[in-house]
């Protein structure tokens, strides 16, 4: 959990309806690398903590056979549920609003737990704590992000870039320069050093996987918009009653970098983190 902040339940408020539009897609070959890096057979059950709208774990349903999806945000859960009854997969998902702090939640044990660039906002070390008892010998702890150490560049591609600086600079004068998160703020940013969590927590093996992006997007200013209002730092209560004037000014500023209304964008590639609780010795029973 970050230093010197506090989760509440506005933390993703109302951004669930931008997920789906705004979010760049992990990179496509991740669930390739997930199934033969743990390996998987189609008959496990996984446990996505962090779910948000279901975007990992629907992208996983081949892969086992059972899947339950954790979120603290009402929205979030309910747009997981909508999208799983679009996919026919409804049946083999199960999605429960509750915060990562309330697990186990009498939900079972679990072949793999996945955290999709959703760890840093948990009290980690109980966290781990909690999901190695919830899985089975040998199981499998995934931490899963965005690849932050690669330069994408968009030369050559038919638009501009999309103007993250500029977003950021316009979300500042209307929030301020602190990143906020919820009813509070973000002093030192989110937190790192999963690897000293999970070794503390019990786990071993662990493995990194780069699943390759780099392919070339399209992006259009409705596209940009959903981004910003799918992150927590600009998610849309945080505005109040400037929130039309923001969106506004936002739509200014991408006409101005674009008047076709369209972007280019590379793909990031995708960091997989994998470590695993230890199996049993022979003959020792399970704890």
């Amino acid at each position: 959990m970050p230093e010197g902040w506090e989760w509440d339940e506005t933390l993703f408020l109302g951004s669930a309806r931008y997920y789906r539009r705004g979010r760049l897609p992990y990179a496509p070959g991740l669930p390739d690398v997930l199934a033969e890096a743990l390996p998987l057979d189609g008959r496990g059950r996984l446990l996505d903590v962090g779910c948000g709208p279901g975007t990992l774990a629907l992208s996983l349903t081949h892969l086992f056979g059972d899947i339950v999806g954790v979120d603290a945000d009402t929205g979030m859960i309910a747009e997981a549920e909508r999208r799983a009854t679009e996919a026919g997969v409804s049946g083999r998902t199960r999605w429960v609003r509750a915060r990562a702090e309330d697990l186990p939640a009498d939900l079972g044990m679990f072949t793999v737990a996945t955290f999709g660039q959703s760890f840093h906002w948990m009290d980690r070390d109980a966290v781990a704590a909690t999901v190695k008892g919830m899985l089975g010998p040998g199981g499998a702890f995934v931490h899963i992000s965005d690849l932050q150490t690669e330069t994408l560049s968009v030369e050559g591609l038919p638009y501009p870039a999309v103007p993250y600086a500029a977003i950021k600079e316009l979300t500042e004068r209307y929030l301020g320069p602190v990143r906020r998160a919820g009813r509070g703020v973000l002093l030192h940013g989110t937190p790192g050093g999963e690897a000293a969590v999970l070794t503390r927590a019990g786990f071993i093996g662990f493995e990194r996987h780069v699943v390759p992006g780099g392919q070339a997007l399209e992006r259009s200013c409705a596209d940009v918009v959903a981004w910003v209002f799918s992150t927590s730092f600009s998610a849309p209560h945080l505005f109040g009653g400037r929130r039309d004037d923001f969106e506004a000014d936002l739509g200014r500023l991408l006409r101005e970098v674009s008047p076709a209304g369209r972007f280019s964008e590379r793909q990031p590639s995708t960091e997989v983190f994998v470590w695993r609780k230890p199996a049993l010795a022979p003959g020792r029973p399970a704890a």
